[in-house]
């Protein structure tokens, strides 16, 4: 018989399938300390929580019979995951529980926006009759574009459809292939900020999406733009919009999300007459709160029973003499990994990864989750992407993962190599640890350097002519960007060549521009890697 405990208030039919177990014992404690988990927890094969309790070393540590620590909901900073792989407990959560409910509330969101519903409520309620002030516009015949095609953003654009609105999507991984199937027009950015009536952004917040929509998209943005965001603040840059708002270019804009949650009291949006705002309500339905506590109970039962589960979000322990092996190689994988996705434009079709050397003989899918993490996390965001769901969420979005081994190295001991093919290019970088110096990027593309995958980087495409380090110097100086270290890589004299700067701090978009400007200088990219 399994016991398991559920430490937060969960409401019964959310756990009514373990209630039900005939294998299976269920505590209800909701408000324990954690003096009082440590003190009881060593009798329980599973806990389930929501975010009130947190899941310490001490309490995994404790659990000598854990198995499981199930989140019922997406985020899981209120368990050490660290320490839940340490222990061999995997923790997993409930990505899909919310998507209907989110979506749901970006249409409400869109609905209201378009017809000023809360603000005409509001007059109507304060005694002022006015049936002049708050003309609305229809949503057929609409252009809607929806920034991140994923679960909630294919969902947004179904009902979209159902309305009669034209959908232009953007994705980093969307294909035509896939965009053909949901019957949508395959946008960039730039396509649905100059053509679309409306727009609505579910990406997650990363260093490429922040302020992803700001003053440069507002200067080109088709006039009469209605914007929505129930997804993370930060995507859109909200000084700029009421600016935008302001200047007559924005029609009205509807936000559930905010960069810095609770907004000050004196945020703009929160007294602009164009602007309509909840409080992050985007999950925030019964059916919500339950549909995660099933999925994560279905989950506990499936890793109890020792059958196929998913949504694990640590790494689940491996035979510590191949961890050894492996485990030098990891930051090298996933810099590897984040270092291609950067430099790549395009939405990524097939990853392919190259093992050489001693490391084709041993199991390095542990090692090639590492990688793919970093070539999604730059996309997805490093919170939602792990080194357990990371296959998962290449599958999910068509991307293909080829792994090739091979015995010969050439003049490295091991070697890994990862390609990024795209409808627009394909690019590849190789890496390997050096003895006494760690990991070390040893080619990209075709041309040979030696680069420390760390810190800013700027990787430069260039002529190879006399003159032009010098006014890359002279440029970055300006701006105010020391180069630490410079790595020239060139295969003929007077050919194409690579230039990769390590400077002390990010050059901005602006600088990039400069710097594509110059002559004999073909391309510039910003990368980072943590």
């Amino acid at each position: 018989m399994f016991k398991v405990l559920v430490s937060d208030p969960i409401s019964d039919l959310g756990i009514q399938q373990l209630v039900e177990a005939a294998d299976v014992t269920v505590d209800k404690k909701p408000g324990l300390s954690e003096d009082e988990l440590v003190a009881i927890i060593g009798e329980y094969d599973a806990l389930l929580v929501r975010s009130q309790t947190r899941v310490t070393p001490r309490i995994m540590e404790a659990g000598k019979k854990l198995k499981v620590v199930g989140r019922a909901g997406v985020g899981v900073d209120n368990i050490d995951l660290g320490a839940a792989t340490q222990y061999g407990i995997i923790v997993i959560n409930a990505p899909d529980g919310n998507t209907i409910t989110t979506c749901e509330h970006t249409f409400a969101m869109i609905m209201a926006v378009a017809r000023h519903i809360p603000q005409a409520y509001a007059k109507t309620v304060s005694g002022v009759w006015d049936r002049k002030s708050f003309l609305g516009v229809e949503l057929r015949n609409k252009v809607l574009g929806v920034m991140g095609m994923g679960r909630i953003g294919s969902e947004v654009a179904l009902r979209a459809k159902a309305f009669g609105m034209e959908i232009m999507g953007y994705d980093p991984f969307m294909t035509e292939e896939r965009a053909e199937k949901l019957g949508i027009k395959l946008a960039t950015v730039d396509e649905i900020v100059r053509n679309a009536d409306f727009m609505t952004v579910h990406t997650p917040l990363t260093a490429e999406t922040r302020h992803m929509i700001g003053k440069k998209q507002f200067e080109v943005m088709k006039p009469g733009m209605r914007i929505v965001n129930c997804a993370r603040g930060g995507i859109i840059d909200e000084l700029a919009l009421v600016e935008a708002i302001d200047n007559g270019v924005v029609a009205g804009a509807a936000f559930d999300v905010f960069e810095v949650e609770p907004p000050a009291a004196d945020h703009p949006f929160l007294t602009h007459p164009k602007i309509i705002v909840t409080p992050h309500l985007g999950a925030s339905t019964v059916e919500a709160q339950e549909n995660v506590a099933i999925d994560v109970s279905e989950q506990v039962l499936h890793i109890l029973r020792d059958e196929p589960f998913s949504n694990a979000v640590n790494m689940p322990p491996i035979p510590a003499n191949l961890a050894s092996q492996l485990q030098p190689y990891y930051a090298l994988g996933e810099k590897l990994g984040n270092f291609i996705a950067q430099i790549t434009d395009g939405p990524v079709q097939e990853i392919t990864v190259g093992y050489s050397g001693e490391l084709a003989e041993v199991d390095t899918q542990p090692l090639t989750r590492y990688i793919v993490k970093g070539v999604l996390s730059h996309h997805l965001g490093a919170e939602n992407v792990n080194v357990v769901n990371s296959l998962h969420l290449a599958k999910e979005r068509d991307v293909n993962i080829v792994v090739n081994k091979s015995h010969a190295a050439k003049d490295f001991t091991n070697l890994v190599s990862v390609s990024l093919r795209t409808k627009k290019e394909e690019r590849n970088a190789a890496g390997t640890l050096l003895t006494g110096y760690g990991p070390r990027i040893v080619q990209i593309d075709k041309f040979p350097v030696d680069v420390t995958p760390e810190g800013n980087l700027i990787l430069i495409s260039h002529n190879d002519k006399p003159g032009i380090i010098g006014r890359v110097g002279t440029l970055l100086g300006t701006n105010d960007v020391n180069i630490a270290t410079m790595q020239v890589g060139r295969q003929l004299v007077g050919g194409s060549a690579i230039m990769v700067l390590t400077v002390d701090k990010g050059a901005d978009k602006a600088i990039l521009e400069q710097l594509v400007s110059l002559s004999d200088l073909n391309s510039a990219k910003e990368i980072t890697l943590n």
